[in-house]
C-alpha cells in the first residue's frame, strides 16, 4: 500500500522582550537559577499580572509578516494542569480569541517548486519554568527564571507532506522572526522549540489518520530525523495490523530514539476558562498600522534585492537572505571589499563551514566582515591565490591577525614575477623530460589533463605561491613550443 504523510507544526517562539509577559522580571538567558523570578512569577497570593505591551507589538508584527488576520480583541485563558515547574497550577494562554488569526507562509522548495503552508493561528502565552535533573541524585531542582517568559505559539494547518517541507517551513519561520527582531532564534537556548504532529493515511484517502505529537525539538536536523523515524514506525504498525495511539512522544537527539511520554490530551482535559485577572486586550486599526510601519525588510524582499543589486543567483541570494545576521555580515563584507560575488562565495563557503563545524552562530564568527573583506581584496589584487587565501583565513580564524599581517609574517605573497616563474617552469621541464615527450606526442584532447602534472610540480616548487594564471600560460607556451 502507498502511504501519505501528513505533518503539522506547533512552534514556540520566545519573544525578545526586555521583561516577562505579566511581570517586570528580566528574561536574560543564563542567569543563576531563580534570580529572575518575582512574586508574580512565583504565583504568590495576592499578586496580579499586568500585560506587557511589547509582547503584543511583537505578536502583531509576526501576524502582519505572515499575512494573517490580527485579532483586535484577544482574551487570556487559564490552561489548567499540574507540573512542578508551573507554580500557579495553570498556564496563562489564549485559546478562543488569539492575537493572530489565519495567515500563510510561502515556501521555495528544491527544483523550483513552491508551496503555501497555512497558519491556523498564533497565540500569546507564558512559558513554564524548568525542571533540572542532572545535578540532583534522586531529586529534581526547579528553576523559575523562565516562568512567565513571553511566547507566541504558532500553529500550522496540516499542510506538509514530507520532512523536507516541514524543515523548509521551520527554517522560513526562523528567518522571519529573526529578521523581525522579535526572537533571537537561538534554538540551543530554547528560543524556538518545535512540536511535530505526524500521521499517515493510505494515498488518496481524505480522512486524516491518528496523529502523534513529538515535543520540544530544538534543531532542524533532529526534526528531519524524528519525522523519518516516526513515519516509518507508524507505517510498520499499520501494515502489521495494529492501530496508532494518539499520544505525545519525546525524541532524544543524542541516541536518535523516541519514546511514548503520555496519551495525547484534548482541549477539554485542560479545563480552559477566561482568566479573571486579565481583561480582554483591545487594539485598533491605528495601532496595527503603526506596527506595520515598523516592519523591517523581510527575507523574501531581501532576497529580491540581493538578486537585483548584487547580481547574485536565486540560490545564493536565498541562502544569504534567510538569516538577518548572515545578511548583515555579507553586506558589510561586500561593501568593504567591493566584490559581492566573492563576498557571497566566502560567507557561504569558508565562513559557513567553520561555523557549522564549531556549532557557532554568525554572531560568534571569529573573523569580522572587515577582516574577511581585507582577505578578499588581497585575492583580487593577486597578492595571494585562492588556495593560499584558505591558509590565511584559517590563521585569521585562529586569531593570528588580519590578512596583511599573516601574509607578511608567513611569507605567503603570490609569485607573479614572470622571470621567477619562467625559471621554475624551466626546471620542471628539465627534470621531467619523459613526461614532456609524452605530452608533446599526445593527442590534443588529452593534453589538458596531462598539463595538471606540470602545474602540480611547478606549484610544489613555488611552495604553492605561484600565480596560477601566469604559471599556466608560461607552461603552455614552453610545452607547446
Amino acid at each position: 500500500m502507498e502511504w501519505e504523510t501528513v505533518i503539522g507544526l506547533e512552534i514556540h517562539v520566545q519573544l525578545a522582550t526586555k521583561t516577562k509577559i505579566f511581570s517586570g522580571s528580566s528574561i536574560t538567558f543564563g542567569a543563576e537559577p531563580n534570580t529572575q523570578a518575582c512574586a508574580i512569577d512565583l504565583a504568590m497570593p495576592g499578586t496580579l499580572p499586568s500585560p506587557n505591551e511589547q509582547a503584543f507589538r511583537f505578536a502583531t508584527m509576526f501576524g502582519l509578516a505572515v499575512n494573517a488576520e490580527i485579532g483586535k480583541r484577544s482574551v487570556f485563558e487559564r490552561k489548567n494542569y499540574f507540573y512542578p515547574d508551573l507554580p500557579k497550577g495553570y498556564q496563562t494562554t489564549q485559546l478562543a480569541e488569539p492575537i493572530v488569526g489565519r495567515g500563510y507562509v510561502d515556501l521555495q522548495l528544491e527544483g523550483g517548486r513552491t508551496k503555501r503552508v497555512g497558519i491556523h493561528h498564533a497565540h500569546l502565552e507564558e512559558d513554564a519554568g524548568k525542571s533540572l535533573h542532572e545535578d540532583y541524585h534522586g531529586m529534581s531542582g526547579i528553576d523559575l527564571n523562565r516562568a512567565g517568559t513571553p511566547l507566541i505559539e504558532v500553529v500550522t494547518d496540516p499542510d506538509m507532506r514530507t520532512s523536507e517541507e516541514a524543515v523548509a517551513f521551520a527554517r522560513k519561520l526562523h528567518s522571519l522572526v529573526t529578521s523581525l527582531g522579535i526572537c533571537d532564534g537561538e534554538m540551543s537556548q530554547g528560543s524556538m522549540r518545535f512540536d511535530v504532529n505526524i500521521s499517515v493515511r493510505p494515498k488518496g484517502q481524505e480522512e486524516l489518520g491518528t496523529r502523534t505529537e513529538t515535543k520540544n525539538l530544538n534543531s532542524f536536523r533532529f526534526m528531519e530525523r524524528c519525522i523519518h523515524q516516526e513515519v516509518e514506525r507508524q507505517i510498520e504498525v499499520l501494515e502489521d495490523g495494529g492501530t496508532i495511539k494518539q499520544e505525545t512522544r519525546l525524541y532524544d537527539g543524542d541516541t536518535h530514539t523516541a519514546r511514548s511520554m503520555r496519551s495525547k490530551e484534548e482541549a477539554n482535559d485542560y479545563r480552559y476558562f477566561p482568566c479573571p485577572d486579565l481583561l480582554p486586550v483591545i487594539i485598533d486599526d491605528d495601532y496595527i498600522e503603526a506596527v506595520r510601519k515598523m516592519l523591517p525588510e523581510l527575507p523574501d524582499a531581501r532576497q529580491a534585492r540581493f538578486e537585483a543589486t548584487f547580481g547574485l543567483s536565486n540560490y545564493d541570494a536565498g541562502s544569504l537572505s534567510a538569516d538577518a545576521a548572515t545578511s548583515a555580515f555579507f553586506e558589510s563584507t561586500a561593501a568593504a571589499c567591493g566584490d559581492a560575488k566573492l563576498a557571497a562565495n566566502w560567507v557561504m563557503g569558508e565562513v559557513s563551514a567553520r561555523l557549522n563545524s564549531e556549532e557557532l552562530s554568525i554572531a560568534a564568527a571569529k573573523v569580522s566582515p572587515e577582516q574577511l573583506a581585507g582577505l578578499i581584496v588581497r585575492i583580487k589584487d593577486q597578492t595571494i591565490s585562492n588556495k593560499i587565501a584558505k591558509t590565511v583565513f584559517e590563521a585569521m580564524w585562529d586569531g593570528e591577525g588580519n590578512a596583511d599581517e599573516i601574509i607578511e609574517a608567513k611569507g605567503l605573497k603570490q609569485v607573479s614575477d614572470s622571470g621567477a616563474l619562467e625559471k621554475i617552469v624551466d626546471e620542471v621541464i628539465a627534470n621531467n623530460s619523459a613526461q614532456v615527450e609524452n605530452y608533446r606526442s599526445a593527442d590534443e584532447s588529452k593534453r589538458p589533463k596531462m598539463l595538471g602534472f606540470f602545474v602540480g610540480q611547478a606549484m610544489k616548487a613555488s611552495r604553492g605561491q605561484a600565480n596560477p594564471q601566469q604559471l599556466n600560460a608560461i607552461l603552455l607556451a614552453k610545452l607547446e613550443g
